[in-house]
């Protein structure tokens, strides 16, 4: 490695003087560096030799010197769960700034460390312009060069505000001096030998003693130790006489912590991929990692007692739908979820709204444990604030009284938002994302940049006052001409962007969806003490005139199919175009998108689509979708014209009714029958599908169109599930019988 630069040789005092205040208070440093990117890189190396580091990363394009690796932003989640003293982060020109990966590794950085951040000189006056990594921004037809960047002016901003970070300008030779940590008191000396804050002891103990629908929730910043305090209580489990435990999260890597507890705890166990085995007393044990999506699936295995499965871990709760984590409830009486309160992997708050009823309604005993005390660093970090004021990870909306009053004292509007201005209004800016945040289960750093410089992007805000009830985000889309929609059918090309337009001609062979204007709703979200006001209504009303006004044929919405969404969006006049036939992996949820035409033309192309949709789904839930939950099942099939019901058909139901034949020769009519049925229901009842017939039919789809049957049918015998067929179908043709 080369000698220390002249850089370096005249400034090392202020880096050591830095690095100790650091490491006497447990706090982490903030290098600036707005130069130039070979002054940037050369300035960087020279911190990077200046001391004996550990584990010092540089992320960029490429390493400075043959002997340092460098990571690429991409490859940023890799480093979860390890520690760095030093991470150089270059956003010059060759990659520019990207948001995930700096909410990511920001978090790697332990107490004493420093983060150098490189970024083009012009940061420093405000002369902002797109970088590098604004290509994954620029869908067809725009360029990277021609978006707006009030991100990235808006991060310059924050860096030049922060007072604790060190600035390293091209006409300086030494930083600019922020200012230091300030002292911290003594930490308190703990007693135990593997915990290391009293937090981390109670989360530990509660999770080891975790009793049959008595949820725990363990919430907490990162850098809490959270994930650690699942790897010990994992460990005592298994030295409690457990064998098996079972632990999931949207990626792999969220777990590593938990992992590498596990295998410091117990020295003598092994991993193989993303299991972890050990033999205690002769009892050979196991901790198990499986995504989501394959958790479901897991159950079914051989060797697996449904009655009595294993206890389950789900950290990063905050990133998995709701929906799925209720499945979960219902399945596994030993539950604990984890979630981060403020960070990319997901929005603790918007777990809290969406998910603490479902738990008080259907397990009312859970309890909620939250770690203050940081782990990795002391309270005040400067690194801590610096992430959070840039990438809001702690935006919120306004507090529910705030919202009640203004929705009594002012009537509701609707305005559109620039994108500018919103960037400079740091407390509208806040409300307004902390609501998208609370609405929807995945929201990372990067959100906040595609809100801000996202091409072709427009902000529709519900107001009453000057309170923020409600947003949405439209993303247009489409207008593509005729040749290169014909590519795109073709499999030729693939277009950056263009979700919705694109997904309908590749796989539905629409080429017209690629021709005509679209207008996505990427995001909406309506304050929790404004819901059931119209204010969505009101929104989705609002972007569909606005719509009109610009030509736009269609209005689209793509989202993790479940059956009050897609109740809501049916209520609004949308229908179903296209469903995904694999589980997301982080989601666990197929995607749904639909669609509601704004003019006449567009009208019959889209009952065209959905025409064939409807004729195409059977089949799909015969097959493909033959495990799709049950509730998303007859919300898809509610939609479409009620089949005839006729004297052959009643009467093939009343044959089978009173004993005669088999359920898979009579089939057909049966699942015409039913759809003649459910879709003659009211909206309202199919949502709600009062009443125990009604729901029994309701919940018959499943062995109608799929084959398979409940929990409770299954464990019938033959002749007891055959004659509770028989009452369904004579329930069915009591419903459809003409009323004299």
């Amino acid at each position: 490695m080369n000698a220390p630069s002249e850089d370096m040789t005249s400034s090392s005092a202020w880096l050591d003087a830095l690095v100790d205040a650091c490491r006497e208070r447990r706090h982490r440093g903030v290098i600036w560096i707005p130069a130039s990117s070979e002054l940037a890189r050369t300035r960087a190396l020279s911190l990077w030799q200046a001391r004996a580091w550990h584990a010092p990363l540089w992320v960029g394009e490429a390493a400075p010197e043959a002997d340092i690796d460098a990571l690429s932003p991409r490859q940023a989640r890799t480093r979860l769960g390890r520690e760095h003293d030093l991470v150089i982060f270059d956003a010059n020109a060759a990659l520019g700034f990207d948001p995930d990966a700096f909410g990511a590794l920001s978090g790697t950085l332990r107490a004493g460390g420093l983060l150098v951040v490189l970024t083009p000189a012009e940061w420093v006056h405000g002369q902002v312009s797109p970088d590098a990594d604004y290509a994954r921004l620029a869908h067809w037809p725009h360029a990277p060069e021609t978006l707006t960047a009030h991100y990235l002016a808006r991060l310059a901003r924050h860096l030049l505000r922060e007072p604790s970070v060190w600035h390293w300008s091209d006409e300086h030779a030494t930083p600019c001096p922020g200012r230091l940590p300030e002292a911290n008191a003594p930490a308190e000396a703990f007693p135990d030998d593997v915990c290391i804050t009293h937090d981390q002891q109670e989360a530990v103990h509660r999770l080891t003693r975790l009793r049959r629908r008595r949820p725990v929730v363990l919430s907490a910043d990162r850098g809490r130790g959270k994930s650690a305090a699942l790897g010990i209580a994992a460990a005592r489990r298994l030295a409690a006489g457990e064998t098996t435990l079972w632990v999931t999260a949207p990626r792999r890597a969220a777990v590593e912590p938990l992992f590498e507890r596990l295998a410091a705890l117990y020295p003598q166990g092994h991993r193989a991929e993303m299991r972890f085995y050990v033999t205690l007393e002769a009892r050979r044990c196991e901790v198990r990692f499986l995504a989501p999506d394959a958790v479901t699936a897991a159950l079914s295995e051989s060797g697996v007692d449904r009655h009595a499965p294993p206890t389950m871990f789900v950290d990063e709760a905050a990133a998995i739908p709701t929906p799925l984590l209720a499945r979960w409830l219902d399945a596994f009486p030993r539950l604990a979820f984890a979630t981060t309160v403020h960070g990319y992997e997901g929005t603790g708050r918007g777990f809290q709204v969406r998910f603490y009823a479902r738990l008080s309604r259907r397990t009312p005993d859970w309890r909620e444990i939250h770690l203050r005390e940081p782990v990795r660093w002391a309270d005040g970090d400067p690194l801590e604030r610096l992430t959070r004021d840039m990438l809001l990870l702690d935006a919120a909306p306004a507090d529910d009284g705030e919202v009640e009053a203004a929705l009594a004292a002012a009537p509701l509007r609707i305005r559109w938002l620039d994108r500018e201005a919103l960037a400079h209004d740091e407390h509208a800016l806040k409300t307004l994302f902390g609501l998208l945040v609370q609405a929807h289960y995945r929201t990372t750093p990067g959100d906040l940049r595609q809100l801000l410089d996202g091409p072709d992007v427009r902000l529709a805000v519900a107001y009453a006052g000057d309170t923020c009830l409600g947003v949405c985000q439209v993303q247009a889309e489409g207008g593509f001409p005729a040749d290169l929609a014909e590519r795109v059918v073709l499999g030729e090309r693939r277009p950056r962007g263009h979700l919705l337009a694109q997904s309908l001609a590749t796989h539905g062979g629409w080429q017209t969806a690629l021709t005509s204007r679209w207008w996505r709703i990427m995001r909406i979200a309506v304050h929790p003490a404004a819901r059931r006001c119209g204010v969505g209504r009101a929104l989705v009303e609002a972007v569909a005139t606005a719509a009109r006004t610009h030509d736009v044929a269609h209005l689209g919405v793509s989202f993790g199919a479940e059956a009050m969404l897609i109740a809501f969006w049916r209520r609004l006049g949308f229908i179903s175009l296209r469903l995904g036939l694999t589980r997301e992996a982080a989601s666990g949820e197929h995607a749904l998108m639909m669609g509601q035409s704004l003019t006449s033309p567009a009208g019959a192309s889209l009952a065209t689509w959905s025409d064939d949709f409807q004729h195409l789904l059977p089949s799909l839930l015969a097959f493909e979708l033959a495990h799709l939950e049950t509730d998303v099942v007859t919300a898809l099939l509610h939609e479409g014209t009620a089949p005839e019901v006729n004297a052959e058909l009643c009467a093939r139901l009343e044959r089978f009714a009173q004993g005669g034949g088999e359920l898979a020769l009579v089939r057909p009519w049966l699942c015409r029958a039913w759809l003649a049925w459910w879709r003659r229901q009211p909206q309202e009842t199919a949502d709600e599908t009062p009443g125990e017939d009604t729901r029994a039919l309701h919940d018959w789809a499943a062995t109608l169109f799929q084959g398979r049957d409940d929990e409770a049918t299954r464990a019938m015998g033959r002749q007891a599930r055959i004659a509770h067929w028989r009452r369904l179908a004579g329930l069915l043709s009591c419903r459809l019988r003409p009323t004299p």
